[in-house]
């Protein structure tokens, strides 16, 4: 795949879809540092970086304890009128896990911290061996096409904007002080973009042996 990829047709044995025209491209190498876009919509197809591999198993890593530590740590405190309640996104959750809101709570639960916890460990699995040059981990290309279909349900960044929604609403009639796992979620989150930005599922495929893509 050159610079610019150039539609192919017949279908090459090994080709790229673009996720956004469906446009078909032909797989071919692209240096490293360098990008492959999409003639027709410009979407980035393949952008390898060098050592993008270790550093996303790092930000996998790192995103895994953040999440532990922002479930159970405190997530803001809320003072009015002399009361004062501390509640970790454990607690919040728990607090709405009866009734009619509890299917709610579970989703909720799954977009912003189940799936997202879960992705990464994928990552970690496949990428893994394949930056210490070693043989692919088994169902390695199965676990990372789990990992990309999870991620249009990763929503952490989604949960972060409505935090800061309902807080500027919330300080006006409580004092609010952000906790541990606050702080730890906002990382959570930039962590996960630059962890998305560094992937290219491209470089990723082409890694994986013709054997384990199943």
């Amino acid at each position: 795949m050159s610079d610019t990829a150039k539609p192919t047709d017949p279908p090459a044995p090994h080709f790229v879809v673009c996720p956004q025209c469906d446009a078909l491209y032909s797989v071919r190498t692209v240096d490293k540092g360098r990008l492959s876009a999409c003639t027709r919509c410009h979407t980035v197809l393949a952008a390898p970086r060098r050592k993008a591999g270790m550093l996303i198993v790092c930000l996998a890593l790192a995103t895994l304890v953040l999440i532990a530590g922002a479930i159970f740590l405190p997530f803001l405190t809320l003072e009015a009128q002399g009361f004062r309640s501390t509640a970790s996104l454990l607690d919040i959750a728990l607090s709405f896990s009866a009734g009619r809101l509890q299917a709610l709570v579970v989703l909720t639960l799954m977009v912003v911290l189940a799936i997202p916890a879960v992705r990464a460990a994928l990552l970690v699995y496949v990428l893994t061996p394949l930056v210490f040059d070693r043989r692919p981990a088994r169902h390695a290309a199965r676990a990372f096409r789990a990992a990309q279909s999870l991620k249009p349900w990763a929503m952490a960044e989604v949960f972060a904007l409505g935090c800061a929604v309902a807080l500027v609403k919330i300080t006006d009639l409580a004092q609010v002080a952000l906790g541990q796992a606050f702080w730890m979620f906002t990382v959570l989150v930039a962590l996960i973009v630059v962890q998305d930005r560094f992937l290219c599922s491209w470089s990723v495929w082409n890694a994986l042996k013709p054997t384990d893509l199943s």
